[in-house]
């Protein structure tokens, strides 16, 4: 049995993309995190050692965000995910990428994956 753990909004600059220019200028990206935990150990013994520090995994994930560009945001979600299942307390992980700048010739509000990988799936 796994409980959840969410941390939403975490702002990032990278540069991710397929074009140059994305590459070059660098955009903000915004990372949604769901990570199944089983907090059961950190309930009884109020203790951080029990659970997911989810302010080191918050800054891990923006470093993962920040640094060595990748061409696809499907890359940088399995890359996040792949972060946040080192954490070994953490079974599970939804993680969603939004490119709410992404160079569309379009009016919209967000380009956003999500992808979930389990501890066995994270490679």
């Amino acid at each position: 049995m796994t409980d959840t753990l969410q941390i939403r909004g975490i702002e990032c600059f990278g540069h991710h993309g397929v074009f140059e220019f994305e590459r070059r200028e660098g955009q903000v990206f915004v990372i949604d995190l769901e990570l199944g935990v089983d907090t059961r150990p950190a309930a009884l013994s109020d203790d951080l050692a029990e659970t997911v520090d989810y302010g080191t995994l918050t800054l891990a994930v923006k470093a993962a965000v920040e640094t060595d560009p990748v061409d696809l945001i499907e890359t940088l979600a399995q890359r996040i995910a792949a972060v946040c299942l080192l954490a070994h307390r953490v079974e599970w992980a939804t993680v969603t990428v939004h490119k709410p700048h992404a160079p569309i010739d379009a009016t919209y509000s967000d380009v956003a994956l999500t992808i979930t990988r389990q501890r066995s799936q994270s490679s």
